[in-house]
């Protein structure tokens, strides 16, 4: 429980409205979207409404050694905002401005609250676009998918939330509110501060606000599906698109699993019986397009796809998008808890990653759906499971743990895009090493050496 006075000073500065102690609404922020994972109330959640108020809070958090977890939507997928150590949850909704579309320098500045697809509206206005294309980018915000670094649908051409950051401004655990970065396309002015930032899960600072870049949107685009009797003639595929030095903005593969679910929840058309389907889209200016389309069909031809169909007019493009992003919605009505994992290899090993997983899911029983971003090899095997049954669960966990031995085998690593939270930091010295943890942990301590801000994610205190 939080001492009296630590409540009347964060009503003193946020105001009753903005600071809620009941617990139906404290149970609201004990989780996220993460499955299967232990629920932990705060003992009080805080709605800010500017960077002053959160500096505030996180004097008060200072003066009284009170854990801060900063929060956007909860749909990260590793636990990053459960907080474990009950304290103060920092709700960001409340700073959901977009401040500027700056047309001539191909920027927009936000504040973390905005919703990912709030700022593509908004751009798309002015014949600009933003990449990053997360999965839940209806809901999710710009504050928390710039601390997970999320990757999303069009990271094989356009790269990830990384790549479209130009600014900070950022609370530090002592309160002290700095800004790194801002609009010039060339910045090396000391450290890369807005790169160390960016994927933090909130550890290291409190972002308030963003400075992103934007881009031209293409004028068009053609969305392809292949499809495959054979896994391995679906990598082949894969590989050779690349080769030929074509660079789709999305290419995403399909296992017979997640094929079968989605086909039952939207009819989209998908073949029942398909080892995989690939869906790839290219875009850019029209003539490119429609080279590039006519080539992307041709090699799947050649690499064995048994069946090519580009979509004629946006109403059939939209429907194989719905398939896709439909995936995890679809596999979720099968079973009351599904697993989601982030799996993420080199492209040239996708075969070899998703015939491991199946492989595992036999070993351990259950039922193990594969989808994901095979251009840039990031997957997603989902467990399909019951986190009730205690004996089926202890087989998840084996299986998830034989997942990432796995991926790092194959030279990937532990997440493409979902960020390390809980949920996957007991992996962390399986890749960098005892020594590359030790180095974390040293940069935590060089900005919180409290410990205050998201306790108990990516490192703990030794």
């Amino acid at each position: 429980m939080l001492a009296r006075e630590v409540l009347d000073e964060l009503v003193r500065v946020l105001g009753r409205e903005n600071v809620l102690t009941e617990q139906e609404d404290l149970l609201t922020y004990a989780y996220d979207a993460t499955a299967a994972m232990k629920h932990h109330k705060p003992d009080v959640v805080v709605a800010p409404l500017s960077t002053e108020q959160v500096a505030d809070v996180v004097k008060i958090a200072l003066r009284y050694q009170v854990p801060i977890y900063t929060r956007g939507s909860g749909t990260n997928l590793s636990g990053g905002t459960i907080p474990i150590a009950g304290g103060i949850v920092l709700s960001m909704l409340n700073l959901n401005k977009i401040l500027e579309v700056d047309q001539d320098n191909l920027t927009a500045t936000v504040q973390p609250g905005v919703i990912i697809q709030a700022l593509n509206d908004e751009a798309a206005k002015h014949g600009l676009l933003y990449p990053p294309d997360p999965g839940t980018v209806t809901t999710a915000t710009m504050g928390g998918s710039v601390s997970e670094c999320s990757g999303g649908l069009r990271g094989l051409k356009y790269g990830v939330t990384k790549h479209y950051i130009m600014g900070l401004q950022i609370v530090l655990a002592n309160g002290e509110v700095i800004r790194w970065g801002g609009k010039t396309v060339k910045n090396v002015t000391g450290y890369d501060l807005v790169a160390l930032f960016t994927g933090a899960e909130g550890t290291l600072g409190i972002i308030t606000e963003i400075i992103v870049k934007l881009i031209p949107a293409p004028e068009a685009r053609k969305s392809i599906l292949a499809v495959f009797d054979d896994l391995d003639k679906a990598g082949r595929a894969i590989a050779a698109i690349i080769r030929n030095k074509i660079i789709p903005a999305t290419l995403e593969i399909l296992d017979n699993v997640t094929i079968q679910t989605v086909e039952n929840f939207v009819h989209a058309g998908l073949p029942m019986d398909a080892e995989a389907v690939l869906l790839c889209e290219v875009d850019g200016y029209k003539e490119v397009v429609q080279r590039e389309a006519v080539l992307v069909e041709r090699i799947l031809k050649v690499e064995g796809a048994v069946q090519v169909n580009i979509a004629k007019d946006d109403k059939e493009r939209d429907l194989l998008w719905l398939a896709r992003r439909s995936a995890l919605p679809a596999l979720a009505q099968k079973r009351p808890t599904t697993v989601l994992e982030d799996a993420t290899v080199p492209r040239s090993k996708i075969p070899d990653m998703i015939k491991a997983i199946r492989r595992i899911a036999i070993k351990h029983n259950l039922q193990i759906a594969t989808f994901g971003h095979a251009g840039d090899g990031n997957l997603h095997p989902t467990i399909l499971t019951d986190e009730r049954e205690a004996e089926e669960m202890k087989r998840v966990h084996l299986a998830v743990d034989e997942i990432f031995e796995t991926a790092l085998a194959l030279g990937g690593t532990l997440s493409g895009e979902h960020g390390i939270g809980i949920a996957k930091m007991k992996y962390l010295n399986r890749e960098f090493g005892e020594a590359g943890v030790a180095a974390l942990r040293r940069l935590k301590e060089a900005l919180d050496p409290n410990y205050l801000l998201n306790p108990g994610k990516i490192v703990r205190r030794d």
